[in-house]
């Protein structure tokens, strides 16, 4: 976003805060699903959110990202310092993707040859599911189904080894990046995980590497294992950041 307006990414669409002011509201302010959530992360309740892997407190004020698989890869982050609090929407879903070993390397290259530039929404998303299940299936010598994000997630659930692949990597891959997120931004005070898709997969990925891979970070290993995981589960938090940013550009200086 930029001076009031935005362009979907995803979606062909343009709007302007002017646009919305011209139907007759005093104040307009435009804030992405994640800088919303990154609105809402500081008023957000024990009961909002469910641990995905060991139960941690993390650093009292310390900072928070936020971030998800949909239908992108959306992050943002709640920069704290004392009393201040700072929600702050990027475009980390567009990071390059780095594999971590051997059979994510074979991904990228093949996905490479594909689309050239491979960010990490291209894996991290509902299509970037599909993008996995495809790809590992041609790496085997398989025949790929046209199957889509939620059948690759149902087939993972009923042992489908395809599937259970391309999930487990997806896992793998989310941990990996949400740790480097979490060095990136410093979230000391906690990395909390959004979006439709890992709601759904919720079960899979508590028993899945995505902890291992989180803190997997070589020297600064022990950093990211003090720093908790968890799930927002309450289905307006969204909703709530946004009624948040409203006050604060409502507020008078």
């Amino acid at each position: 976003m930029t001076g009031g307006s935005a362009r979907f990414t995803n979606r062909g669409w343009n709007i302007a805060e002017s646009d919305l002011r011209s139907f007759g509201f005093r104040t307009a302010v435009l804030v992405n699903d994640f800088g919303a959530l990154a609105f809402a992360a500081l008023v957000l309740q024990e009961n909002d959110l469910r641990a995905l892997g060991p139960p941690l407190k993390g650093l009292e004020r310390g900072t928070i990202t936020i971030l998800g698989p949909g239908t992108g890869f959306g992050v943002a982050c709640l920069a704290q310092d004392g009393e201040r609090a700072v929600p702050m929407a990027t475009e980390g879903g567009h990071m390059g993707f780095a594999p971590s070993d051997d059979a994510e390397m074979a991904v990228l290259k093949s996905l490479r040859k594909q689309m050239g530039r491979v960010s990490v929404e291209r894996i991290l998303s509902g299509s970037g599911l599909e993008n996995l299940y495809r790809t590992l299936e041609q790496l085997t010598g398989r025949e790929p189904r046209p199957l889509s994000a939620a059948d690759i997630s149902a087939g993972a659930g009923n042992g489908d080894p395809g599937c259970t692949a391309a999930l487990t990597m997806f896992c793998s891959i989310f941990g990996a990046v949400a740790g480097d997120l979490a060095l990136a931004h410093g979230a000391r005070g906690g990395v909390y995980i959004a979006g439709g898709i890992a709601q759904k997969i919720e079960a899979f990925l508590v028993k899945s590497p995505f902890r291992a891979r989180f803190e997997d970070k070589g020297r600064l290993a022990p950093f990211v294992a003090a720093i908790p995981t968890k799930l927002i589960v309450n289905p307006d938090a969204a909703l709530l950041g946004a009624a948040r940013a409203g006050l604060a550009r409502a507020r008078p200086a």
